[in-house]
């Protein structure tokens, strides 16, 4: 039975454990944290995402513990709706969008991971140092926890990177590749309790590239006082240069970004009382990485956010860290020469995700009519058909559910 070593324990790394244990491997994984504990803001699964969920037995816990978004719409910064279209089972597909705290899917994947594999398969507080491969193995060397103990190394047959935008395994790999690229934002996350607006299942986006927000539910339903739980995103540009790494996730002032969007009052929704009404939020750099020619290397390859991490244009980026797992684990499957697999699966992810970190860092996507709209009518518009035409309007949307594979989510 092969042996697969997993480093992170994050969404990916445990979409990955579960859909490979399904599949009959013998699975480890292995988190640097000291503790993995649900932490996290608001992230959207997209409907092709939520389908491989399904498959390794998140259904009921998804429905749950998510809101079903009904909608998205793009506005500009004046409030007026520059497009709108149903989302999940409201368009047709099979299964919801799923919006949803990163933390508590992070506890749902842990759960199940931890009865696939048993809990002590699953190991806190490795911080991977180093690896090495040989013909027929990969063996893990870690770092010395707090208290200067040393865990021991571990052997398996492969090795999947999952360990984030920070990556030990990519590091190894391409080490003169540097800091993650800056695309001159800051993102500000948090989470309000406010009154549902529009239908209760909407997802908004206003303004464009250089200044936007985005709101939406992560709650199956309104609580007894009236109010639901959005998770907020407010983004601006910077003259700065990027914030150095340790201030990643470092918590803000509420009131100050709230301030940066003080004329942000729409009839349907005030942007700063909905920002003003976090407990706390949080300050990210906006980032990605060019990407790479190569994954696989011999034994060893890399999924998710360690693979192919990209702007949040179009929520795509958990989505498509799901998505690794399944092509990874039916690679596998498929070719009883581990080292041939890991360059299928390579070859098969890799030209897509490409391309989709080029889409997003250069377009934003979908939301490149936001940017089309500001460039034509910065001072608002009476009909968006006077600004952009109904060609682009559907094509930004066509064309990035093709770039992103979204058809997998019809049946």
């Amino acid at each position: 039975m092969l042996r697969v070593l997993i480093s992170g324990a994050g969404i990916g790394g445990l979409t990955a454990a579960l859909h490979l244990a399904r599949r009959g491997f013998e699975v480890e994984v292995f988190e640097a944290a000291p503790e993995i504990r649900e932490l996290g803001l608001g992230i959207n699964i997209q409907p092709h995402g939520v389908r491989e969920l399904v498959a390794i037995g998140l259904e009921d816990a998804i429905a749950r513990g998510s809101c079903a978004v009904a909608k998205l719409a793009y506005f500009n910064k004046h409030g007026q709706e520059i497009w709108h279209e149903p989302r999940g089972r409201d368009a047709g597909y099979r299964y919801q969008q799923a919006a949803i705290n990163r933390g508590r899917l992070q506890g749902m994947l842990l759960e199940a991971a931890s009865a696939a594999l048993g809990g002590d398969r699953i190991h806190a507080g490795h911080r991977l140092e180093r690896f090495e491969q040989s013909d027929n193995q990969v063996i893990l060397h870690f770092a010395a926890g707090p208290d200067g103990q040393r865990p021991a190394p571990r052997r398996g047959d492969i090795l999947v990177g999952a360990d984030g935008i920070h990556s030990v395994v990519r590091k190894s790999f391409y080490p003169n590749e540097g800091l993650p690229k800056f695309g001159g934002q800051i993102m500000w996350r948090g989470i309000s309790r406010v009154r549902p607006f529009f239908d209760g299942r909407t997802m908004i986006m206003a303004g464009h590239r250089d200044k936007k927000v985005v709101v939406y539910p992560v709650d199956a339903g309104v609580g007894d006082d009236g109010l639901i739980n959005v998770n907020w995103v407010a983004e601006d540009t910077i003259t700065d240069s990027m914030p150095p790494r340790e201030d990643w996730n470092r918590e803000a002032s509420v009131p100050g970004v709230a301030a940066r969007f003080v004329d942000w009052r729409f009839p349907w929704l005030d942007v700063p009382a909905v920002l003003a009404a976090a407990p706390t939020c949080y300050e990210f750099p906006k980032v990605d990485r060019d990407p790479v020619a190569q994954w696989s290397f011999g034994r060893v390859t890399l999924l998710g956010d360690a693979a192919h991490p990209m702007h949040p244009a179009g929520s795509n980026g958990a989505t498509q860290a799901i998505i690794d797992a399944p092509a990874l684990a039916d690679s596998l499957v498929a070719d009883s020469d581990p080292v041939a697999a890991l360059r299928t699966y390579q070859d098969k992810r890799l030209p897509v995700l490409a391309e989709l970190v080029r889409i997003n860092r250069e377009k934003m996507g979908p939301e490149s009519v936001m940017i089309l709209a500001e460039q034509r009518a910065p001072n608002g518009f009476t009909n968006v058909l006077d600004v952009l035409t109904q060609e682009e309007l559907d094509s930004a949307s066509n064309a990035y559910k093709t770039a992103v594979g979204a058809e997998r989510a019809r049946g």
